[in-house]
């Protein structure tokens, strides 16, 4: 890894483990043969012989290296398989397994009342969620607290991707990286188990690497072959190769001019933070004591009656929704805490060095049009040399991601220069055919992505993604860098790691095959059940099961009844999403805390559209009050720091800022012509502003009827000073950011112009067809 040296010359204080990655043994270095043979009478005959020495040596080194590489992977895949028996085996007879797991104030009694746990891990991210599964699957007594919500930070925020890491595996290959070729190798193999454990949760995903350069197709297609070679028995589907026609037809949203062909190839796909949810509830079902909103305020340490040191026996906590502090006590610490790794650290020494280069990674959320259903896009090679993805999730398209230095935060920010940034590539890859608005981003976020780097790097996007494992003089064990995929293994190593430091007694590790909650009984074809067992709709019941796997039925059984004939149960929170409101009162039981939790987490709403969220959230709030006994009070401070979440980390304020930000009206004069005669057929006294009585007054008049709340929301995404009535000049500008891409969907210009178009239909009434009347 790149800046490897000089960190470890930095931190001598501190014990390095490296990684155990999984070789298959030190690449076979052959001396090159050489072909002897007299000197050939004249060129012709010189050039003959050449070639069949030649020849003869490509024929022994392939069949050299074939017979290595498929030696390597048979005994790997023995390896594997004998894992996994041992896992299927061991994970049932000696750890308990819970029917239901225990409530949140449980969890905290647990956490308070237990004398002393084996391990506790700090981090409730996918890396932090690992650790404490494969160490309670060890047999070891174990607690995990959060101070926000399980997936709160960076895991919620990813690209939604398992994969090994193509750019990398071309790093590796062109700089002769073994130690970054090990760890896609390693990746690769992650990505076939998780896949495996949480089906429901993941699925392969082809994705297109467009080509419009013939010389580029050569080159893409060995090195994604490549990347197939390496995950050999693991690898999802083959890649190929596809002609310009077969391209256009499978994506039909491409650039057409200068396209040769393109290459598929496969990688994983998830819901993220639902995955990292379904590993803490695992654990807890095994028997972790584990707790969101409960915030370390400080370690605790003891002398060492051997040596005389200070060891770290503990942490001081605190429930962050009572503030009720309490200490739990445990033989090791482990610090998971992602871009927060150093503050856990210098909570441990004040002295210690950085070790953690945080870097912000940029999403926006498209419509679902953008892309075909099931076929993502990789622009290699962007304007400034980034990677950018383009895919589909969701029935939504996902685009990303910028990759910037940034500083660590909690509640980071999508920017709006990289918003627009990844627009502009996304136009750069897709048909002129297709207007790429500004207006159609409906969320964005921010992620912060731990890299661990030299301190004095300025470069994240040539920092190696690996990961480490250090334990400080006090014991004190830390978990840092690494990526989503490698959950797993970064766990094991971290648990190895503190049971040899700490001299635990545990068993060896269990997390490889051991499936994750709600993988048990799931099948492709069990939302069938659901729809026929509980009367709900056929988009709620494949969402219920590709969300919750197995236990859709526990969600199904806590939908109410609609009233209708169709669907029976399962009314959705909002129209144009399959969210019921039965999922709420599961979200509490999932240790759902805030009404943020359940439309960023336990859905995932607030990431895929803003507005939509916005629309849900008093209902959200509603049924959250009803069952945790809320008072009025704490209902409205839950809408507005909801509101707050929207407006801040999922794009809101950008979203709404292309109203603002432009006060030129960029309209011809026929356009302003044309949207004040609209404006008056509202405004029919001259006002000079619009209120909600007025448009319900036209509406009527066609016999087109909107709830008076609703007609509110409408008005008041375009009422910029908010004073409950929108003035002309801020439909002008309404009209202008549409015109320019600036916004898309507007509720109230859409309304206003098909209210006028059906009054210009109408137009009046004749005399002759009202029969001669006065």
């Amino acid at each position: 890894m790149e800046g490897r040296p000089a960190l470890c010359n930095l931190l001598t204080s501190t014990t390095w483990h490296r990684l155990p990655a999984n070789a298959i043994g030190r690449p076979l270095r052959p001396a090159s043969p050489r072909a002897s043979f007299k000197q050939p009478q004249s060129k012709k005959s010189w050039t003959m012989a050449f070639r069949k020495a030649l020849k003869r040596t490509a024929i022994i080194g392939s069949g050299a290296v074939a017979t290595v590489f498929g030696l390597s992977q048979l005994i790997e895949y023995r390896k594997t398989q004998a894992r996994l028996a041992h896992v299927a085996a061991e994970a049932e007879l000696r750890v308990p397994f819970a029917d239901e797991f225990p409530a949140r104030q449980a969890q905290l009694a647990a956490l308070q009342n237990t004398e002393e746990f084996d391990v506790l891990v700090v981090g409730g991210g996918a890396t932090g969620a690992g650790c404490a599964l494969d160490a309670v699957t060890r047999n070891l007594k174990t607690a995990l607290v959060e101070r926000s919500d399980f997936s709160s930070g960076t895991s919620s925020r990813s690209t939604k991707l398992i994969h090994g890491g193509v750019r990398y595996l071309q790093k590796a290959i062109m700089q002769l990286d073994y130690e970054q070729y090990m760890m896609v190798k390693e990746a690769l193999h992650e990505r076939a188990n998780l896949l495996e454990i949480a089906p429901h949760l993941s699925a392969p995903l082809p994705i297109m690497l467009p080509v419009y350069k013939w010389w580029q197709l050569p080159y893409y297609w060995a090195g994604i072959k490549m990347y197939d070679l390496v995950a050999g028995i693991q690898c999802l589907k083959s890649s190929y190769v596809l002609s310009k026609t077969k391209a256009l037809e499978l994506f039909p949203m491409l650039k057409k001019d200068k396209l040769v062909g393109a290459i598929v190839y496969y990688d994983g796909q998830h819901n993220d933070a639902r995955m990292n949810l379904a590993i803490a509830l695992t654990s807890a079902r095994y028997g972790a004591a584990v707790a969101n909103y409960t915030e370390v305020v400080h370690l605790l340490k003891t002398n060492d009656p051997q040596t005389g040191k200070e060891k770290v026996c503990g942490a001081r906590c605190r429930d962050v929704i009572t503030g009720r502090e309490f200490d739990v006590k445990a033989k090791c610490v482990i610090n998971a805490t992602g871009p927060f790794t150093d503050s856990l650290r210098k909570m441990d020494n004040q002295e210690t060095k950085n070790i953690c280069q945080p870097s912000a990674g940029v999403h926006i959320v498209i419509p679902g049009y953008y892309s075909p259903d099931n076929m993502g896009l990789l622009d290699p090679a962007t304007s400034d040399g980034r990677v950018i993805f383009f895919l589909p999730w969701e029935k939504m398209t996902i685009a990303g991601t910028t990759d910037s230095p940034t500083s660590v935060t909690a509640h980071p920010v999508p920017g709006e220069d990289d918003i627009n940034f990844i627009l502009n590539e996304v136009r750069n890859y897709l048909s002129p055919d297709v207007e790429v608005r500004r207006g159609d981003v409906l969320a964005a976020w921010s992620g912060i992505r731990p890299l661990v780097t030299d301190p004095n790097s300025k470069d994240t996007q040539s920092i190696c993604r690996n990961h480490i494992v250090s334990i400080s003089d006090s014991g004190l064990v830390t978990i840092a860098g690494g990526k989503w995929t490698t959950y797993r293994s970064m766990a094991e190593d971290t648990l190895d790691a503190a049971i040899k430091a700490h001299s635990l007694s545990a068993e060896p590790c269990k997390t490889v095959g051991l499936m994750l909650e709600g993988a048990k009984g799931w099948t492709p074809t069990l939302y069938i059940r659901l729809v026929q067992d509980y009367g709900l709709e056929n988009e709620v019941a494949q969402h219920l099961v590709s969300t919750y796997g197995g236990k859709a039925f526990d969600v199904a059984k806590m939908a109410q009844v609609t009233g209708q004939r169709w669907p029976i149960v399962g009314k959705r929170l909002v129209s144009e999403f399959p969210y019921i409101e039965g999922e709420v009162l599961y979200a509490i039981k999932e240790y759902a805390c805030t009404a943020i939790d359940v439309i960023a987490r336990r859905t995932r709403l607030g990431f895929l559209n803003v507005q939509a969220a916005d629309e849900a959230l008093p209902r959200i709030v509603q049924i959250m009050g009803k069952e945790l006994d809320w008072s009025e009070e704490r209902k409205t401070a839950e809408l507005d720091a909801a509101r707050k979440f929207l407006y801040l980390e999922m794009g809101y304020r950008s979203r709404s800022e292309q109203l603002t930000k432009t006060s030129e009206i960029n309209l011809d004069n026929q356009e302003v012509a044309r949207y004040k005669k609209r404006f008056h057929k509202f405004d029919k006294e001259s006002k000079g502003f619009i209120t909600t009585v007025d448009v319900q007054q036209v509406l009527e008049s066609i016999n087109v009827h909107i709830d008076e709340n609703a007609l509110h929301e409408i008005l008041n995404e375009v009422d910029l000073n908010k004073n409950g009535q929108v003035e002309i000049d801020e439909f002008m500008q309404l009209m202008s950011a549409v015109k320019k891409g600036q916004v898309s969907d507007s509720r109230l210009a859409i309304l206003m112009k098909t209210a006028e178009e059906t009054l210009e239909k109408r137009g009046p009434v004749t005399v002759d067809r009202s029969g001669g009347g006065v």
